[in-house]
């Protein structure tokens, strides 16, 4: 478990130098010692940046107790880790709250993004 919050570590630090930002991004807000963080770097984050999903939304982390990045727009405060938020060009389109596992998060994800790009105008109860 040590070894998955040292690569974690690295691999944020690594991902932050430098911070292009995409057109959409995945923000994945995270803290030390989050034993479901260290389950989905296991199970997602190795092949994530690999995927259509990692291609579409690259990859951002946020340590939920860092300061906010003021180019971020949040609907609402973020109180579980870990905590998926969509965002496209900076402002939050959707977010997924803990990780229910592998199975559950790809069509998590890919409900997010499909309801990112689609053009038909949200009715009620069609959100």
């Amino acid at each position: 478990m040590a070894a998955a919050t040292i690569l974690a570590a690295a691999f944020s630090a690594a991902a932050g130098a430098g911070h292009a930002r995409a057109a959409s991004e995945l923000l994945m807000v995270e803290q030390a010692n989050c034993e479901w963080c260290a389950a989905w770097n296991t199970e997602i984050g190795v092949v994530y940046h690999l995927t259509e999903e990692g291609k579409r939304a690259p990859l951002r982390r946020q340590d939920l107790f860092d300061p906010w990045p003021a180019d971020l727009k949040i609907k609402g405060q973020v109180h579980f880790t870990p905590t998926f938020i969509l965002l496209d060009d900076g402002a939050e389109t959707g977010r997924i709250e803990g990780y229910p596992g592998e199975d559950f998060f790809w069509p998590l994800l890919a409900r997010l993004l499909d309801k990112k790009t689609r053009k038909i105008p949200p009715t009620e109860g069609n959100d």
